[in-house]
């Protein structure tokens, strides 16, 4: 998929309107970020808007996480254990201290 990232006011409204002008190209939007199918087409619509636009729009390729390949199981566990058995206003550090749960500074702290 594209992220298309309008900074400006004038990009915003551009990006808008070509989302809604091409709505089968667009997978998602969020006000003034859209993501665009990972097809030419859709990298047309972006390039269109970053040539109009220039710096004011920011254009990033991402892919889709999939936990199981990219997260270590560990991180998984703690994130279901942590949605599961804290109370929602339990602070993830206190929730992991004492347990088998990485901490959050380790985890700020390693890349996927």
């Amino acid at each position: 998929m594209l992220l298309v990232v309008a900074y400006s006011r004038v990009a915003r409204r551009t990006l808008r309107n070509a989302c809604r002008a091409h709505e089968g190209t667009v997978v998602r939007r969020f006000g003034r970020a859209a993501l665009l199918a990972d097809t030419e087409f859709g990298a047309f619509q972006a390039l269109r808007l970053r040539e109009r636009h220039g710096s004011d729009v920011q254009i990033e390729r991402t892919r889709p996480l999939n936990p199981y390949s990219a997260v270590p199981a560990p991180v998984r566990e703690a994130a279901a254990a942590y949605e599961s058995e804290a109370h929602p206003n339990t602070p993830y550090e206190r929730f992991a201290a004492g347990t088998d749960h990485p901490s959050a500074e380790r985890m700020k702290a390693r890349e996927l």
